[in-house]
């Protein structure tokens, strides 16, 4: 069966050419029939195209493979394979305590076209500096971490609500102290070291 993707790319295809015969003969939308269909090409199929393909790029965009397919977020791709547990991000992924494929989503479900209003236009600016501007560097959230993309699998689960983590328990639910404050959490996408660590390489 052919993938959604194949199928939508079809529904496109049909689209063109329905629009370059109503536009070569227009003497066609002249019966009821040609009316409809040019309603169909100039109207119903180019909406249906459109919320089509942007539900699939938006499921699409979800996969960790997307995310690292620009060149500056490679080092990020590597971090996640790095031999040392203490990373958060590597031990997750390696562990799967987040699913594999969508690693970059899972931790960062505000991040640009997920989140708010303000967030969104930060996407936009990511697809201006693609391919018309130059990237920050050294890259870093726009905002501070946000505890609830922790606490969204972690709260409630009996390995976080333990005795190490109950006395700050309120403060963690309501942003005033970190996850990844300086001695706890706190070793992140560590960039600059990725040399000095080795890398896991997963069984085939």
């Amino acid at each position: 069966m052919p993938s959604p993707l194949a199928l939508l790319y079809g529904l496109l295809g049909i689209t063109i050419v329905l629009l370059v015969l109503i536009l070569a003969r227009p003497s066609i939308t002249v019966s009821i029939g040609g009316k409809i269909l040019a309603f169909l090409a100039f109207c119903a199929l180019p909406v249906l195209c459109g919320v089509w393909g942007l539900s699939e790029h938006f499921e699409r965009s979800k996969q960790t493979s997307f995310c690292l397919s620009c060149h500056i977020m490679g080092s990020y791709g590597r971090s996640l394979y790095v031999d040392d547990m203490n990373h958060i991000p590597a031990a997750h992924f390696q562990n799967h305590r987040i699913p594999a494929d969508e690693a970059c989503y899972t931790c960062h479900t505000d991040y640009a076209m997920y989140g708010t209003i303000g967030v969104k236009l930060h996407g936009l600016r990511h697809v201006y500096v693609q391919y018309l501007g130059t990237a920050m560097n050294p890259i870093h959230l726009y905002e501070p971490f946000n505890n609830r993309e922790c606490l969204h699998c972690h709260e409630g689960a009996r390995s976080f609500e333990d005795d190490t983590h109950t006395p700050m328990m309120d403060m963690l639910k309501s942003n005033q102290l970190s996850c990844i404050s300086s001695g706890c959490h706190d070793t992140v996408h560590n960039i600059d070291a990725l040399g000095k660590f080795k890398q896991w390489s997963p069984a085939n």
